[in-house]
């Protein structure tokens, strides 16, 4: 004789069923996307594409810009876990740094086709879409996470100030590679690549220099300005 399921048991089938059709809904919205554009695919198309009502398909996701929202929290996810073993062994911040940038070029590589769809919306003032909107904050929070990661295990001496602020500096170093890579026209986007592995031994020259006597007043003066725009 079978079991019945305990209510603990059914809640938790019902609530992966639940993950897998918003799952499936993120997944053709992306799809759709790339191949018709942001502009031009409907809530309507999402739905029918990925074989769920449209009533279901707004129950998960209220508006077409909550997706992009679940969209750019599903990249910061396979960003942060294509870097867990990179990351997982400390090491000089330059190359922990570099690690992070690159793995976010290539997590993001798959979307390079759509990407300015998504550019042209998000930079408009007020833009929800935007990296810097409230909406975005899971998102972002998610990057910043994973480059404090980057930041606590490097063996590299940092300034202890500056070391409090830099996972959020370098997540708006990592959105101006972002702004760079979704103008990149070069094959597999390589000048994103040298970018990011030409500016990662900048940025560690300066951080490393932040440590001396002599640059202390100015790097307090430039994260004073940052506090005060932030």
């Amino acid at each position: 004789m079978v079991e019945p399921a305990t209510p603990e048991a059914a809640a938790g089938e019902s609530t992966a069923k639940g993950e897998q059709t918003r799952r499936l809904i993120v997944d053709t919205a992306v799809r759709l996307f790339g191949e018709q554009g942001y502009d031009k695919t409907t809530m309507r198309a999402i739905a029918a594409a990925a074989g769920v009502s449209v009533g279901n398909a707004y129950y998960y996701f209220p508006s077409k810009g909550h997706l992009v929202q679940a969209f750019y929290t599903t990249v910061q996810d396979a960003h942060a876990d294509a870097c867990r073993q990179i990351l997982a062994t400390p090491g000089t911040f330059v190359d922990r740094l570099s690690a992070a940038m690159l793995t976010g070029v290539e997590t993001m590589a798959p979307y390079h086709g759509f990407a300015g769809s998504f550019f042209k919306t998000a930079a408009e003032p007020g833009s929800p879409l935007s990296p810097f909107s409230a909406d975005s904050a899971p998102a972002r929070e998610r990057s910043v996470r994973m480059f404090r990661s980057v930041v606590d295990g490097a063996t590299t001496k940092i300034d202890p100030e500056l070391r409090a602020e830099l996972p959020e500096l370098l997540w708006l170093a990592q959105m101006g590679v972002t702004l760079y890579w979704v103008h990149d026209t070069s094959p597999g986007q390589a000048k994103t690549r040298l970018l990011v592995e030409r500016s990662a031994p900048l940025i560690d020259r300066l951080v490393g220099m932040s440590r001396f006597r002599v640059f202390k007043p100015v790097v307090r003066e430039m994260l004073t300005l940052y506090r005060l725009l932030r």
